[in-house]
């Protein structure tokens, strides 16, 4: 008999919260061969750090997490690693999605699916249906995405829309780009975590996280536990985020506003 999916009871949210957490998953394959194992066990470990940082979120009231899965350079690596990780993605898909709806977890996933086997466009169709009118966490899977790409397909849309009258060139600004690429409906993030000991961006959330909060951990990504994430989000915590003011600026804004 199939036991229920436990479901996780959220804390009060705190301001010092992020809205949306951003992660590169870093380091799956360097766990494995630290292990001897293939690099695609260090992939399907990686799970389970996945399964820790969504309930971790919900625990913390973070209300949208984005998680860097496969980017659109991905495809350059062996073959065998490619299709383990789309069966991968398939299996998470399967075996993780009704404990995403039972705590009231919404799925979506950004990228170019067309790329993708049929069958697993219609698995996240399915998951994403389920899943569309939970409210606790917005939960996004990156999947053969890349910044560049985000801002040349929502390029395109301005183009189209320009060609079609429904949008007056004069009128292109920063918040025209913002509407047409992936997640205009979400916050942007505010908290921009890798693992595995990289400091790079890789392509990953380029236009939407030009005011992030930066965090890089040496942990690979299957060691990266809910505990490792909490300590991450008191980092974030801890900072003074300033968007061009100067401290004295923000803390007479905060004072006024106590």
């Amino acid at each position: 008999m199939e036991t229920a999916a436990p479901v996780v009871l959220p804390l009060a949210p705190s301001p010092r919260v992020p809205r949306h957490v951003a992660i590169i998953m870093d380091g799956n394959g360097r766990w494995a061969r630290q292990r001897g194992r293939p690099r695609t066990f260090g992939h399907r470990e990686g799970v389970r750090s996945v399964r820790a940082v969504v309930e971790e979120s919900v625990r913390r009231g973070v209300g949208t997490l984005t998680l860097f899965a496969f980017s659109s350079e991905n495809w350059q690596r062996p073959r065998a690693e490619v299709t383990v990780l789309m069966e991968l993605f398939m299996t998470a898909l399967r075996g993780e999605v009704r404990r995403l709806n039972d705590n009231d977890v919404r799925l979506r996933v950004i990228g170019e699916r067309s790329a993708f086997p049929e069958k697993l466009q219609h698995r996240i169709i399915e998951a994403e249906s389920l899943t569309a009118t939970n409210t606790t966490l917005n939960l996004q899977v990156a999947a053969n995405y890349g910044g560049r790409w985000d801002m040349t397909q929502a390029a395109r849309r301005l183009v189209a829309d320009v060609q079609a009258g429904r949008l007056d060139p004069d009128a292109i600004d920063e918040q025209a780009l913002t509407q047409r690429l992936s997640f205009p409906d979400l916050p942007e993030p505010d908290l921009f975590i890798r693992t595995g000991g990289e400091q790079r961006l890789s392509n990953f959330l380029l236009w939407q996280a030009a005011y992030a909060e930066l965090y890089f951990t040496d942990r690979l990504w299957p060691d990266f536990n809910d505990a490792a994430f909490g300590e991450a989000l008191d980092d974030f915590a801890r900072r003074q985020r300033r968007f061009g003011l100067t401290g004295e600026q923000i803390e007479t804004l905060t004072a006024v506003s106590a």
